[in-house]
């Protein structure tokens, strides 16, 4: 059996009705400025999403077909063993021309029971958003089911939101359970358990050509709500330069920051797991095996196998970095 090696995926591009063109003119991605594409599912083990390989020996098998043939040594024997062949992540950019609708996601009780799916527990990394864009997450007080649906029935769900202004490097953390949306001109990563169940709130008072409103899931929605308030909703996080800079750890996941101008030599040997880079700035050479290198740039995620234990990276200019694996002991944020 050959080797593996570091895994680029054909990009799945979706057009959205609040899609715009910033995953082309920020991202480099291929795509028609004339489309609105709102996401792009970067790596996605979700059925009938299923990640293609775009390089080497392995272009044009999906993921699932990997995580069959080559088990532990692409996952980590330990994520292996707890998901079999579930990809446990699904790691995409999202561009929002317009504000996407106000939704929560169910944990994992509910979506088992409901579904037979995961929940969703999420992050994002803003890279980029226009002046007084905004992130909206969680309430702004107390509440309770009766005062929600009070304000949801009157056209007042909005004044009871969070909201905040989204500025570049900014992470936001998003339980299952919260209320959130993002607001229009914003680019950003979202990294989140491999789940596309969705209960919409509230759309904004929209409609489509033809004057239909999208469909709301006001009652599953309801009984997946966390009505509590919290103290804070951003993550704090301190970036050191050259070096991975924990941003967040919980029990699905762990992402890193690395922003680094000089050559740095990352050991994965005792994680057990995958690890995915998206790139979010510059561009740099991933080096393995000694001496195989593989190119990523601003725009690109790529997917390292658990059985390549050392790599070095090295920038062609300043470059940007979200590192995320699955942890083995988590520090579950708390209060947040």
């Amino acid at each position: 059996m050959n080797q593996l090696y570091p895994l680029k995926f054909k990009p799945i591009y979706k057009e959205k009705v609040w899609g715009g063109n910033r995953l082309n003119k920020v991202l480099n991605k291929p795509v028609s400025e004339d489309l609105k594409i709102g996401e792009s599912w970067e790596i996605s083990g979700i059925d009938d999403n299923i990640s293609v390989v775009e390089n080497g020996f392995l272009a044009n098998n999906d993921l699932q077909e990997l995580i069959e043939i080559y088990m532990g040594d692409l996952v980590g024997e330990r994520v292996y063993d707890q998901f079999g062949l579930d990809f446990p992540l699904l790691i995409k950019f999202i561009d929002s021309n317009e504000p996407l609708s106000v939704q929560v996601h169910p944990n994992d009780e509910l979506a088992s029971k409901r579904h037979g799916g995961f929940g969703k527990t999420e992050m994002w990394y803003i890279i980029n958003a226009e002046k007084n864009a905004l992130i909206y997450s969680g309430f702004n007080n107390e509440m309770d089911k009766d005062h929600y649906l009070h304000h949801l029935e009157n056209k007042e769900f909005v004044q009871i939101l969070n909201d905040f202004k989204a500025k570049p490097n900014e992470v936001y953390y998003l339980p299952s359970g919260r209320v959130h949306a993002i607001g229009a001109g914003i680019l950003l990563t979202e990294i989140q358990q491999t789940s596309d169940i969705t209960y919409r709130i509230y759309d904004w008072d929209r409609t489509d050509e033809n004057g239909n409103s999208r469909e709301l899931h006001t009652d599953l929605a309801t009984d997946a709500i966390d009505f509590k308030k919290y103290t804070n909703y951003k993550i704090d996080y301190s970036l050191v330069k050259n070096q991975s800079s924990k941003i967040i750890s919980n029990k699905y996941f762990q992402t890193n920051i690395i922003d680094f101008d000089k050559t740095i030599e990352k050991d994965y040997i005792t994680l057990d797991s995958f690890v995915i880079l998206m790139c979010i700035d510059g561009d740099f050479d991933l080096i393995y095996y000694d001496n195989e290198r593989i190119h990523v740039k601003k725009g690109e995620t790529i997917l390292i196998p658990a059985v390549i234990e050392q790599i070095i990276l090295k920038p062609v200019n300043q470059s940007r970095v979200l590192e995320i694996f699955l942890p083995e002991n988590a520090d579950e944020p708390t209060d947040i």
